[in-house]
């Protein structure tokens, strides 16, 4: 996920850690600095999305980007943090999207999701935004970092190598995380 500019939007997080009166400023670099990267995502995660789905990948963007820069106390540690917790804030938009979306439809059409490019080439798995969401609640509950990993791996799309960075353990760990992640999501989705 190395995009230009990392090392600014990290500058630009220590500085709103400390900003004091100029917070707004330092705001507004930050979504300058990173839009492009968060629209990226946000495609990402739409396209995923079924395709009368009413919220566009800018909507998106937007609410995420309200939540964001609404956390006091997250204590930013760099952009692929940044962008882990960005992903994670479309995500549960997403959801609640979804959940509102099928209180109005009383079980109307269910919204798609890939897990992850790598492994729909392997076989179209594609699964209802919300089993997804249920699914990942119920590993969290047995394993919080392999959680993480496929926060990070699916919705930010972080490579392995920077999800290791960002969760501060071995590109191995997460590489095991994510077989472990893979496993229980198979089998907790194909129920």
């Amino acid at each position: 996920m190395a995009a230009p500019g990392g090392s600014d939007i990290t500058r630009i997080l220590v500085e709103l850690e400390h900003a004091g009166g100029e917070r707004e400023q330092a705001v507004d670099q930050l979504y300058q600095a990173a839009y492009a990267e968060l629209h990226r995502i946000a495609e990402g995660l739409m396209r995923r999305e079924r395709p009368d789905h009413t919220l566009q990948p800018t909507a998106l963007i937007h609410e995420a980007y309200l939540k964001l820069v609404d956390q006091t106390r997250v204590g930013w540690q760099n952009r692929a943090h940044f962008f882990g917790i960005a992903a994670r804030a479309m995500r549960q938009i997403l959801v609640d999207h979804a959940r509102k979306h099928l209180r109005a439809k009383r079980g109307g059409p269910l919204q798609r999701v890939t897990l992850d490019e790598n492994l729909a080439q392997q076989a179209e798995l594609s699964v209802d935004i919300l089993a997804l969401h249920e699914a990942l609640e119920k590993l969290t509950a047995k394993d919080e970092r392999a959680s993480r990993v496929v926060e990070l791996r699916v919705f930010a799309g972080l490579s392995a190598l920077e999800a290791a960075h960002v969760l501060g353990v071995s590109k191995r760990t997460v590489d095991d995380d994510w077989k472990v992640a893979r496993m229980f999501l198979s089998r907790e989705l194909a129920e």
